[in-house]
């Protein structure tokens, strides 16, 4: 996540260069790597505190579905605590992969596919 706003893959040019430590600040949420149980409440008590209109992403194999690991203190896909809009495939996905995921998410948003 960190390799996509360097100035290589360069974030800036599409206008989100713009990290926010609170969630009252953000409309967006990245969510990478694997979820706990113990931190289910915790993200999702931060998803709402997101002002609306706010969306979600689910970076890597890990945040959508578990990856790899499937035991109980695992939450198996982050859809099962937020709405996800948008999923970034791999393992660990690519600065250019989540460059993709969020332009298809700001196209969408555009077309008026995602209404919130």
């Amino acid at each position: 996540m960190m390799a996509a706003g360097s100035a290589k893959y360069d974030l800036a040019r599409y206008g989100m260069e713009v990290f926010r430590a609170s969630p009252r600040q953000a409309d967006l949420m990245i969510v990478a790597g694997r979820v706990s149980q113990k931190m289910a409440p915790v993200l999702r008590q931060v998803y709402d505190q997101m002002a609306e209109p706010k969306w979600v992403i689910a970076m890597g194999a890990c945040s959508s579905t578990g990856g790899m690991f499937n035991n109980y203190a695992l939450v198996q896909g982050v859809d099962h605590i937020v709405p996800v809009d948008i999923y970034v495939p791999g393992c660990p996905p690519g600065p250019q992969s989540l460059m993709h995921g969020i332009l298809t998410l700001h196209q969408k948003i555009m077309d008026r596919e995602i209404n919130r």
